[in-house]
Order: C-alpha cells, then sequence, then structure tokens
C-alpha cells in the first residue's frame, strides 16, 4: 500500500486523524470515551472467552482499521483492492456517523433520513442523507458526517485516479449524480454568468444526440462545424473553428465544446490546436470525455490541450469508465475555484449512490486492478482490430483505417448497401436478436431531426460518409469471449446475407432468361 502522503493534507483525513491521536492518549472527550469503552469490552470479553484469543481477534480488526486510516490520511485509491468485509465495515462505520443512525435520535425535521423499506435501507448500507446542502452539492451536512466524508473521499479518491490515467497536472474534481448530457449543461450555465453576452457554443460535429442537446437545454445556440474526411477519418476542421469565432465574435461565444471519445471513424478532436485557439481568443474550452478515463490516448490529449492551451473542464462517465451502473459523471479541471463554481451550480442536496458505487468499485480493485482493466482493454483492442479485418477481407469488406481513435472500430457494409438499401438496418437488428448488444450499424444518407436541427447522415457525424458500416468497441471489462461470439454471430449473419443475395440473383436471372424466351417465340 502507498505511504506517500499527499502535497495538501486531506481534511477529512486530518480531522479523522485528530480524534485518533484523542483516543490513543485516552482524553476525555467522545472520541477518547470511544477507545476506553472499546478497552472495556475487550476486558469484558477476555472474561469470557480465552484472553489470547481474544487479543489476537482484535490485531485482526487492526488490520482492517489500519487500511481506513491509510485512505483517511492519504485520500488516495490503494494500490491492492479492499476485501468485501473490509469495505463494508468502512461503510458501517460512516454510516453510524449519520444521524438517522443515531441510537435514540429524535427527528422533527421533514427530512430526517427516513426509510420505509429495510431494503432500500440495506441497498444503501443506511446512507440516507445524500451529499451536499441545498446551497452547495460539496458541503458538509450537519445532520451527516458520514456521508459528507464519503463524499469527500470519493472525489480524493476519483482525482487521484484521473492522474493515475494520464492528466497528472489535474487539480479538482467532484461526482456529481447525473450522467454526461446533464453534467455537460452545468458546466455551460456556471460559465453563463462569467460570459453574458455570450450566446453560442462551437460544436465540432459528433452525432450523439445528449451532446447536443446538453446546449439546447443550457439555452444557448449549438454552430454545427462540419468533419473533414482525411483517409477514412473525420477530423477536426480547425480553420472553420477559427473562422466561425472570427464571424461571431468571441465575446459572443460561450465555449467551444470539443469531444475525446467517440465512434469510428468519428476520430477524437483535435485537442491540443483547440486549446491554443481558446486561448488565443480568451474563449473557454469544454471537453466530454464520455468514456476517455480509460484511454491513454484520449487523457494524453486531454494533458497536453492544458499544458499548451487552454482546457475549462472535462467531464466523463462513471458507468462508461468504471463499470458501475448509469446516473452519475465526473467533472473535472485544472483551476479549483472553476470547478468549485460549478459544484455550487448545482441546485440543492444530491443522492450519494453514483459516489458510493464508484467508492465501493475503486476500494474493490485498487490501482493495481484497475491499471490491470486498462491493460486488459488495450490487449482486446488489438485483438478485436485484427480479428476484424480478417473478417471484414473474408466477406470483401473493409476495416476502415481509424489509427486516431484509440477505443471504437468501424468496418465497411458497401456490399449489403449495394444489394439492398434496408440490408444495413436489418444487419443491426440480426445482431441485436442474437444476443449481441452495442455494435452500431449506420446506414448511408439518414435523416433526423434533432431540437429542430435537422442533421443529414446522421449517426456517421458528417452529411455523405462514402460507404455504409459497421460499429465495434473495445470498452473496459471486455473479455476475449465476447469479441470471439460477437465475430462469430456477425460472420453467420453476413453469410446469411451472401446466401439470400445468392438466391435473389437466381432468381431474377431465371426470370430474365424466361422473359427473353418469351420474347422468341413471339
Amino acid at each position: 500500500m502507498r505511504r506517500t502522503a499527499p502535497a495538501r493534507p486531506f481534511p477529512a483525513g486530518s480531522a479523522w486523524l485528530a480524534q485518533a491521536r484523542s483516543a490513543r492518549r485516552g482524553s476525555s472527550g467522545g472520541a477518547g470515551s470511544a477507545a476506553a469503552m472499546n478497552a472495556e469490552n475487550q476486558g469484558c470479553s477476555e472474561r469470557l472467552v480465552t484472553a489470547a484469543y481474544v487479543r489476537q481477534g482484535a490485531q485482526g480488526r487492526r488490520a482492517h482499521e489500519l487500511r481506513l486510516r491509510a485512505l483517511l490520511e492519504q485520500g488516495k485509491c490503494p494500490e491492492d483492492g479492499w476485501d468485501e468485509s473490509t469495505i463494508e465495515l468502512f461503510l458501517h462505520e460512516l454510516a453510524i456517523m449519520d444521524s438517522n443512525n443515531f441510537l435514540g435520535n429524535c427527528g422533527v425535521g421533514e427530512r430526517e433520513g427516513r426509510v420505509a423499506s429495510g431494503l432500500v435501507a440495506r441497498r444503501h448500507y443506511r446512507l440516507i442523507h445524500g451529499i451536499g446542502r441545498s446551497g452547495d452539492i460539496s458541503a458538509v451536512q450537519p445532520k451527516a458526517a458520514g456521508s459528507s466524508l464519503l463524499n469527500k473521499l470519493t472525489n480524493s479518491v476519483v482525482l487521484d485516479v484521473i492522474k493515475l490515467a494520464g492528466v497528472r497536472t489535474v487539480t479538482s474534481c467532484f461526482v456529481v449524480p447525473m450522467a454526461t448530457g446533464m453534467s455537460l449543461t452545468l458546466c455551460f450555465l456556471t460559465l453563463r454568468h462569467k460570459r453574458p453576452k455570450a450566446k453560442y457554443i462551437i460544436w465540432p460535429r459528433i452525432d450523439q444526440k445528449s451532446c447536443f442537446k446538453s446546449m439546447i437545454t443550457a439555452g444557448f445556440e449549438p454552430v454545427v462545424i462540419e468533419n473533414v474526411l482525411e483517409g477514412d477519418e473525420l477530423r477536426t476542421d480547425l480553420e472553420a473553428v477559427e473562422a466561425k469565432i472570427k464571424a461571431l465574435g468571441a465575446e459572443n461565444i460561450l465555449c467551444v465544446h470539443s469531444t475525446t471519445s467517440c465512434f469510428a471513424p468519428r476520430v477524437p478532436d483535435r485537442l491540443e490546436e483547440l486549446s491554443v485557439i481558446c486561448a488565443n481568443y480568451d474563449i473557454p474550452h469544454i471537453v466530454n470525455n464520455a468514456y476517455g478515463v480509460q484511454s491513454s490516448k484520449c487523457m494524453h490529449l486531454i494533458q497536453q490541450g492544458a499544458r499548451v492551451g487552454r482546457i475549462d473542464a472535462f467531464v466523463q462517465s462513471l458507468d462508461k469508465n468504471f463499470m458501475v451502473p448509469v446516473g452519475g459523471a465526473i467533472i473535472a479541471g485544472f483551476n479549483e475555484s472553476f470547478i468549485q463554481e460549478i459544484s455550487k451550480m448545482y441546485p440543492g442536496r444530491a443522492s450519494a449512490s453514483p459516489s458510493l458505487d464508484v467508492l465501493i468499485t475503486l476500494l474493490s480493485l485498487g490501482t493495481s486492478g484497475y491499471k490491470k482493466l486498462l491493460k486488459e482493454r488495450k490487449e482486446m483492442f488489438s485483438y478485436l482490430s485484427s480479428e476484424l479485418k480478417k473478417l471484414a477481407d473474408n466477406h470483401n469488406e473493409r476495416l476502415l483505417d481509424t489509427p486516431h481513435n484509440p477505443i471504437s472500430l468501424a468496418m465497411s457494409l458497401k456490399t449489403l448497401d449495394e444489394t439492398n438499401d434496408a440490408a444495413v438496418t436489418q444487419l443491426g437488428s440480426m445482431l441485436f436478436t442474437r444476443q449481441v448488444s452495442g455494435a452500431r450499424v449506420v446506414p448511408c444518407g439518414s435523416v433526423q431531426t434533432v431540437n429542430n436541427y435537422t442533421f443529414k447522415g446522421f449517426m456517421s457525424h458528417t452529411n455523405d460518409y462514402p460507404c455504409a458500416y459497421l460499429n465495434a468497441a473495445s470498452a473496459i471489462g471486455i473479455k476475449k469471449q465476447d469479441v470471439d461470439v460477437f465475430l462469430k454471430r456477425l460472420d453467420k449473419c453476413l453469410k446469411t446475407f451472401r446466401k439470400e443475395a445468392k438466391q435473389e440473383n437466381c432468381k431474377n436471372e431465371i426470370s430474365d432468361a424466361n422473359a427473353a424466351t418469351e420474347q422468341l417465340e413471339d
């Protein structure tokens, strides 16, 4: 376990250590009384069970407590994952610090941590009060010292993991109980107070509804910058971005809203260049890093962008990067005061569930476990890429060349598209009914309207991509078995289409032959 102290003392840990030291000195305060009671309880136990056995049991508990102390003192993710008994002991210790779990507590307010269902209470480890106060999601609750400590610890541990993943100079972050789209909206609303005249957001096109709607919901007008095709890849049109800034006026632009993680053949935005543009024109820069924490390349882009230019905040999903239930995100940045402003913009208290889920997960994995998952994901990306290329070759298709996308791959579907316009979408349906989830088929030229804005070629991130294609991604947690089963089922579906196409061709040839014979007879 790492023993290196953080550069700045961890507040919650410092308070806990003060109590622990007071207890060891046997002071007359609450902590000292608790320690005395523990000693008394041990003495009472020794009258019932052999003293050596009791002391051995106490030493076993002490091993758990040392882990808790290291976490509270350092505020960092442990190197080695904790066992479930240590995690549950820790959560129990936090829960009994909340007023709803005090013995003899008498609550006469409207929010007293009352829960009707015991099952619900156990599901949340009796941490019922949530996080924050009515005016600030990061504030400490007087009624809920344990839940407040949970919140502070989670943010500290997550910050440690973001640094581990590659953004070394990040200074602050917090977990927010909203998915990525609404978390981006919160960032935009915070910037509104800094740039009251601004009405536009510069947005290199990425065909994901939540990204687009996050700007609309915040009350701004997205300025869509179409991507440029370079080989098979769709890349950021930097000249168009800068031209639009000049045309609209920098003071009228709220921010540039860029993206790192995306579906191939769209690749991460040119973050370094965009960051320099934002710095030159004094325009904020918000990065949608939805599932980028799992990619060292995406995190490197953010680190470099902050180094050479300007990145105000980057937002990432909890479920996509840490394999927890949907409903949480991390807002992080390089200016602590700005990240605090965003957290204060959140109205009211919030659910502690996302914080609880990600803290449990990271304590279970430890940094070594999370690094292992990141390594396995990279290996599976290489495996998926090589095997999908073989399959594409076998079916006269092509694995699109998208070297700048580190997570997603795309395979052309020209054969299907030329045979039948509906065949592409039918392939997607066939895969889904065969229990293949996550694969996306993208036909040419589909049109969709989102909040009164019409996108041509929707899902392909451009108006006219040269061919239809299929997406597959190597995301964190993927296993070799997932890749093998997917390829087997995809191969079977494509063979079915080929067989049906041959039968259709035969029917057409017979029909043409019969028609020719009838003409000769006539």
